[in-house]
């Protein structure tokens, strides 16, 4: 049985990972904004979950209940840094831009830290970051968005790359994601190859189990990983 703790537990993939560590048998530590949805999905999973309302971006509160949850679950293994957010369409461009890279990079590197230097001090432990498919591109129209996701990736090669070299056995695995069917992702335009979330989901949780590097969900992302990564720039500023 391990101890995972999912940030981002409302609703989407870590609402379904949440439900799919704790069918087998794992605690689970759910944070999410949405009170009333952790105290739904707390009812749903019973004993094994236990629930942390927190918005990400206040770290000094974070290191705090990220703490508490870890003492009442009685240690963590895994921490899935799943939190996180698209385009904000509602707000002006730059306070929708400057919200999306405080959430999406600033939180997760706070996360990341606070995982890694728990895991140090415990000599094991995981840790998983939600990058995606956009970490391999840079778009016009998600400018922001794509930076934060090429943010996580860097992020987490360089304290993979730490990892080796403190005593300590920590595992870090990078989740690059395809479309998703989420509440995220509904009214996105232009899908394809789009999983079911509880399919991702289930590909993620064997993936972490595996402790790889670099897991592409569902599996035939990684084709168009390679295909990315072969087209020049020039291309890619006429798209």
């Amino acid at each position: 049985m391990k101890n995972v703790i999912i940030t981002g537990a409302t609703s989407g993939i870590g609402r379904e990972l949440a439900l799919q560590y704790s069918e087998k048998g794992n605690k689970v530590g759910l944070i999410g904004r949405r009170t009333e949805r952790l105290k739904k999905l707390k009812f749903e999973i019973g004993d094994l979950a236990y629930v942390r309302t927190l918005d990400v971006t206040d770290h000094e509160k974070a290191e705090i209940v990220y703490q508490e949850l870890i003492d009442e679950m009685g240690g963590m293994d895994i921490m899935i840094l799943n939190a996180g957010i698209g385009r904000l369409q509602m707000l002006p461009p730059w306070r929708a831009e400057s919200k999306l890279i405080e959430v999406n990079a600033l939180a997760f590197a706070h996360g990341c830290h606070f995982a890694f230097e728990y895991f140090r001090k415990k000599d094991e432990g995981h840790i998983v970051g939600m990058s995606s498919m956009a970490s391999l591109l840079a778009s016009h129209r998600a400018a922001a968005y794509t930076a934060t996701k090429h943010f996580i990736s860097n992020y987490m090669v360089s304290y993979r790359q730490k990892a080796k070299r403190v005593s300590s056995d920590i595992s870090i695995t990078e989740i690059r994601a395809g479309y998703i069917w989420t509440e995220m992702t509904a009214r996105s335009k232009g899908m394809f190859w789009v999983a079911p979330v509880e399919k991702a989901a289930k590909q993620m949780v064997k993936g972490i189990s595996k402790k790889k590097n670099y897991l592409y969900v569902t599996k035939r992302w990684r084709l168009l990983a390679w295909v990315v990564k072969c087209i020049p720039e020039w291309v890619w500023n006429r798209i």
